[in-house]
């Protein structure tokens, strides 16, 4: 018997054999069903264990644009009950790395190669990160990626910055 996850995937696999990019297609796919926001959001975090730890949310993803948000909590508190610098950075680089896969153009490839931020305010409240970059970016070579961190309840910018990525084309396949 063919089950709901085996469609799922095999049309995750239909639609990455067509031009649309393979994060989008498989968010698209997820949005489908129930709960598919956060689905998507867990399958992501996987990708870097570390982004689990501010158990993220992606709210929204297209190409050179994602945005999520993740709650202050215990776990990703400092001593003085904000949220703590490198929970916000993970935010910021998981924002990033999925704009990234989801806008990169076929033959190209990426790796992180630094991040320079700024702590504007205090991180007081659950937080809104976003990523973005202007669609003509794409080239061979370090790109930077403006992300930014805000608080939910009064949109307070309470970090900044950009993370440099470095974009090469991909080698070509050997024939075997």
């Amino acid at each position: 018997m063919i089950s709901s996850r085996s469609i799922l995937l095999f049309g995750v696999f239909m639609k990455m054999q067509s031009n649309t990019n393979y994060l989008l297609a498989l968010h698209e796919k997820c949005l489908k069903l129930p709960f598919g926001e956060r689905i998507f959001s867990l399958m992501f975090a996987r990708k870097a264990p570390y982004f689990r730890s501010i158990r993220p949310h992606i709210t929204q993803l297209r190409e050179n644009y994602c945005e999520l948000r993740f709650n202050k909590r215990k776990a990703v508190q400092n001593h003085i009950g904000t949220v703590h610098a490198i929970a916000l950075c993970n935010g910021l680089e998981m924002a990033m790395g999925a704009l990234a896969e989801a806008s990169i153009p076929k033959g190209l490839r990426w790796i992180p190669k630094g991040m320079n931020v700024q702590y504007t305010a205090k991180a007081s409240d659950h937080i809104r990160v976003v990523a973005e970059l202007a669609p003509n970016a794409w080239q061979v070579g370090d790109i930077p990626i403006s992300v930014r961190a805000e608080r939910e309840s009064d949109g307070t910018v309470v970090i900044t910055g950009e993370i440099i990525i470095y974009v090469s084309e991909k080698p070509k396949q050997a024939h075997q």
